[in-house]
């Protein structure tokens, strides 16, 4: 039995990496096939599985699964598509991609010095901006970025702005208008992160039971989110937990 299944993983282990030479990957993975025995393999089959299936979900998985074995590869291709061609689009992917490492100082520099000329006032490039401010407790900044971007329709009023709106006019002492942005924001954020961030806004400015009901509300989510938002849902639960104890 265990020999057997020794054979399949190396049956497999091969599949994998002449997958890898045919399709003209990057040879790294042919180590961490062979290497990794069988779970390397998984891996990459997790990666080419969107080519042969096209569902989202496994996109999702592919997603995830690259930036696990290599956090900073979107980085690095989005600085040289952005060295190679300096476009606003090539900008802002850099911005984002430092944002998502958690670079925040230089995801606000991308973003502004993209919005420029027509691209002043580009909502995406505004709320990204706005969003490195916020992690920057650079409040002040952030907030007429926010409230100019309510101007825009549709596109500015977003459920992830009105987060942001939320944490910089707590931050700043407004409660009134923070409690108005997180309770739009919750009613239309899919995801678990706007009703944790309202737990923690409840919960500094004296309104604890209520805080404390949405932390054990966040607990029954979790139970019933589906496996491959899990992580994420985990992230938010445990942040709300944390901080309103």
């Amino acid at each position: 039995m265990l020999y057997g299944a020794f054979g399949l993983s190396v049956v497999f282990s091969i599949l994998m990496c002449v997958h890898v030479y045919r399709t003209g990957r990057e040879l790294y993975w042919m180590f961490i096939i062979l290497a990794f025995q069988p779970v390397g393999g998984i891996v990459y089959a997790l990666m080419v599985l969107p080519e042969l299936l096209g569902g989202s979900t496994v996109r999702r998985m592919q997603a995830k699964a690259a930036k696990t074995l290599d956090p900073t590869r979107a980085y690095r291709d989005a600085k040289a598509a952005c060295d190679e061609s300096p476009t606003v689009g090539n900008r802002m992917r850099l911005a984002q991609a430092a944002f998502d490492l958690q670079r925040y100082e230089e995801a606000e520099r991308g973003f502004a010095d993209a919005m420029h000329g027509i691209h002043a006032d580009d909502p995406a490039l505004m709320l990204g901006r706005a969003q490195a401010l916020v992690e920057l407790n650079r409040h002040a900044e952030a907030l007429p970025i926010l409230e100019a971007l309510g101007e825009h329709g549709d596109k500015g009023r977003t459920p992830q702005a009105a987060v942001a709106m939320g944490r910089a006019y707590h931050a700043l002492g407004q409660y009134a208008e923070a409690d108005d942005a997180f309770a739009w924001a919750i009613e239309r954020m899919p995801g678990l992160e706007a009703w944790a961030r309202y737990a923690v806004f409840l919960n500094d400015t004296g309104r604890r039971d209520e805080a404390k009901t949405i932390v054990e509300d966040l607990d029954k989510r979790y139970a019933k989110t589906k496996s491959h938002f899990r992580a994420e849902a985990k992230q938010w639960r445990d942040f709300a937990a944390e901080k309103v104890g």
